[in-house]
């Protein structure tokens, strides 16, 4: 599967490998739902509890969007890309190891820490997605970035599959201990599979592209960042490429991150919740490499326009989800392309920028998907209070997929982009 590759490129898809156990466990299954658990049992209500959490990750994302550019333009001299990463991914490994030790029915200081866990989780990431222009070439970029996706998706079948296992096994009572502990179980595996399958990257992957160092590089990097915006005019196919990305990727995240969530709302149990996402990560994984191969074939941006059109189908059905099957039908469907348009996504985008300054840029990567993930956490936690109804809003996310398309039209297909930069 990965013998075509180089080591960089090996070692960098493979942190994806140990990182989407953060995802699956913390971000979309495990700890929603344990969380949602703890909330109840301290007397908060379903909607409130949906709202909180929506509410939580709009916190993060907003203070990460803030910082993103700015930290990514000091991380651009050379040296600092790799510090910042670790910085990230310590913090995140520090803050989700601290989830095992939180008492039951603190549901507060549950969503303080998640905080902080996802604080180095996407943090990192925002260094982890710069490095691909330093570990691949611009026309292997679709490929290599699919492939770190779909690794992503099965390698965080097996600690998710074992969090599954026990958590199961302590609800029938055939392992000795309560599903509050087997959660915490949960928890430090995926510290620990995380921490593992990042050690290729921080050994092997280094920054080839970068800006050499002054004697005053906060001052510079600020200046660099300035003069950035004050150009952005000069980039004309990137700034419509992020905003069409602002506007459909709010629906990806939102969908991603209060998926077992609202599960939960409509009355699902979390044992079904835990099976279908299981199911959904195996799916999704093949997937992502259809998604990379038929990029290379059209391109990245009629992928693109695949995947949004798949999301917004998923929007439709999912505001009449009332069912087992139609949850399974919808997590299907949101399996069939979530991890090709994040994936294309990043690959295009990096064919975009100028390398020496990755970091910078894909710090406003980073500050488009960040507020897009602010908005339609909110909106769904407004309206679930408004309501008492946690699908009211998903309709409203059809509203973003379809003007990202809109302005997805402008920009120039990669295609074109390779032929360029070919002559």
């Amino acid at each position: 599967m990965m013998g075509k590759f180089k080591q960089e490129e090996k070692s960098w898809m493979v942190y994806d490998w140990g990182s989407s156990a953060f995802s699956i466990i913390i971000t979309t299954a495990i700890f929603p739902i344990y969380y949602k658990a703890q909330a109840t049992e301290a007397g908060v209500s379903a909607a409130n509890s949906t709202a909180y959490l929506g509410y939580t990750i709009s916190i993060f994302t907003f203070i990460l969007a803030m910082l993103g550019p700015i930290l990514g333009t000091i991380a651009d001299y050379r040296g600092l890309k790799k510090r910042f990463f670790l910085f990230f991914l310590g913090l995140g490994l520090i803050s989700t190891g601290f989830l095992v030790f939180i008492p039951e029915g603190q549901w507060l200081f549950l969503l303080i820490c998640f905080t902080l866990a996802s604080l180095g989780s996407t943090g990192a990431n925002i260094f982890y997605d710069a490095f691909l222009v330093d570990v691949t070439t611009d026309k292997r970029m679709n490929q290599v970035s699919a492939r770190g996706f779909s690794l992503g998706y099965i390698g965080s079948t097996i600690p998710f599959f074992i969090s599954i296992a026990i958590i199961l096994l302590a609800q029938q009572g055939i392992l000795p201990i309560s599903s509050v502990f087997a959660s915490k179980i949960a928890f430090l595996i995926t510290c620990v599979w995380w921490g593992v399958f990042s050690i290729p990257l921080i050994r092997h992957v280094t920054q080839k592209f970068y800006v050499e160092p002054d004697q005053q590089p906060i001052r510079q990097s600020f200046k660099r960042l300035l003069k950035t915006m004050k150009n952005i005019k000069q980039y004309k196919s990137l700034t419509l490429f992020l905003i069409a990305y602002f506007f459909y990727i709010d629906g990806v995240g939102t969908i991603i991150a209060m998926s077992t969530a609202y599960g939960t709302d409509v009355g699902l149990s979390s044992t079904l919740l835990l099976v279908v996402l299981f199911v959904t990560q195996i799916v999704a994984a093949p997937f992502a490499l259809i998604y990379g191969k038929l990029a290379d074939r059209f391109s990245a941006k009629s992928m693109l326009y695949v995947g949004i059109s798949v999301y917004i189908i998923v929007c439709i059905y999912g505001y009449f989800l009332e069912t087992a099957a139609d949850f399974w039908v919808l997590a299907m469907l949101v399996a069939s392309s979530q991890g090709g348009i994040q994936a294309l996504s990043r690959s295009y985008f990096a064919k975009l920028i100028p390398k020496n300054n990755a970091n910078e840029f894909f710090g406003f990567y980073n500050i488009f998907g960040k507020f897009a993930s602010i908005t339609g956490p909110l909106l769904l936690g407004v309206t679930a209070q408004l309501t008492g109804r946690s699908n009211a809003g998903i309709l409203s996310l059809i509203v973003l997929f379809f003007i990202g398309m809109v302005i997805l039209k402008f920009v120039p297909s990669d295609k074109l982009l390779d032929q360029e930069q070919s002559a």
